[in-house]
């Protein structure tokens, strides 16, 4: 009997018709899962990327490191490190979420705690490093505040440098009482930090210095959105010269025109995420564009699907090409290899990871059969091998 997850996507008419073999350049990738803890995980989960039966699998290397609410996670592949945010409201005694750093064992998946420090506020939910290694950055959810902490030579977390909260409040009534921010950007130069703030429906602009870790206020101070759209997560188009924001509440996606010099995002067109007719409960999750800049991709949690879109090269608009189910529930996250060629999607409330492969021509996924068990999955993280 085939499974039901295979069968589900396997149904969908954006998957091509083959499956290449795993990628030299990605094969032996270890992929790193942060989930959300209790009865069914205790930390951060590894596993190998491998090829089966010629399509890719993971290969499950255990539990790679216990930590409470580990949900997202960066990487440090050229010095071996991963970073990761607790969602906690507490820090020892004090009233903060908190950020952990860890050194990659390469050939086991283990990861050796090598420091934890306060994120700044209570509720982390997102972070990023930025290209030089120097600075996380941090979006804390229930503290309405977005920060940024030092990481020095040997991957050690110093105390926040910067603490900036936000203030307001909109439309919907559970939801957006308070600020929330939701994730934390940087445009392709790294001279900006975008912040998706669900509560407010606004995405908030900061400058950033990567040589004194600050963030500071920019002048536009933010971009508003239709209120009650929840903007979620931000994505640039490779060469900065558009930028996407996934709207939880409403399920549409924003397109924006970035002035790179100005620091400037201009609204150009919203999108839904859903099919027309769709009328059950669904909420956005993640969304990215491909590195080659044709292809958008946002998952749906309810419909369970990542929506497919086309990106005009001139006008940066979209155009939907349909919908690609993930063969469980609730997908939170999808992460890319190294390659751009293999996906790793997250079904949080099926624990389940699927892998598929992208077709660059079409922007159709292809899923692998072999579906890797993991408890309450919200991020997922390539390290490729060594050179």
């Amino acid at each position: 009997m085939r499974h039901p997850i295979l069968v589900a996507l396997l149904a969908c008419s954006l998957l091509s018709p083959a499956f290449a073999a795993v990628p030299a350049a990605t094969a032996g990738s270890l992929v790193f899962v942060g989930t959300y803890t209790g009865p069914k995980s205790r930390g951060i989960h590894a596993f190998r990327l491998i090829e089966r039966a010629g399509e890719p699998a993971l290969e499950p290397l255990g539990l790679a490191a216990e930590m409470a609410q580990p949900s997202f996670l960066a990487l440090d592949p050229a010095r071996g490190l991963l970073f990761a945010i607790s969602e906690s409201t507490t820090f020892g005694d004090r009233p903060t979420g908190w950020v952990a750093s860890f050194r990659i064992d390469r050939a086991t998946g283990r990861l050796e705690r090598l420091s934890a420090t306060s994120s700044g506020a209570p509720g982390p939910c997102h972070l990023l490093l930025d290209r030089t290694g120097r600075t996380i950055l941090v979006a804390n959810y229930s503290g309405a505040a977005v920060a940024s902490l030092p990481v020095d030579s040997s991957g050690r977390l110093g105390e926040p440098v910067s603490v900036l909260r936000h203030e307001g409040r909109s439309v919907h009534p559970t939801r957006q009482q308070a600020p929330h921010p939701h994730a934390v950007t940087l445009d392709p130069a790294e001279r900006f930090l975008y912040v998706c703030d669900l509560g407010i429906d606004q995405v908030r602009a900061y400058r950033f210095d990567a040589t004194t870790h600050r963030l500071t206020p920019h002048t536009p101070t933010h971009v508003s959105l239709r209120s009650g759209a929840g903007p979620r997560h931000l994505a640039f188009r490779p060469d900065g010269r558009f930028a996407y924001a996934v709207n939880e509440l409403d399920s549409t996606v924003t397109v924006f025109r970035h002035d790179p010099a100005a620091g400037r995002l201009e609204p150009v067109e919203s999108v839904s995420t859903l099919p027309a007719g769709f009328s059950g409960r669904s909420t956005t999750a993640e969304i990215q564009a491909h590195p080659n800049g044709r292809w958008l991709y946002a998952s749906n949690r309810g419909h369970d699907s990542l929506a497919v879109f086309a990106i005009d090269a001139e006008r940066g608009t979209l155009s939907a090409r349909g919908h690609v189910p993930t063969g469980g529930r609730t997908p939170r996250h999808f992460g890319w290899d190294p390659t751009g060629t293999i996906v790793a999607l997250g079904n949080q409330d099926s624990d389940t990871v699927v892998l598929g492969r992208l077709d660059p021509a079409t922007g159709a996924i292809r899923p692998s059969p072999h579906v890797a068990a993991v408890p309450s999955p919200v991020c997922m993280v390539f390290l490729p091998p060594t050179p």
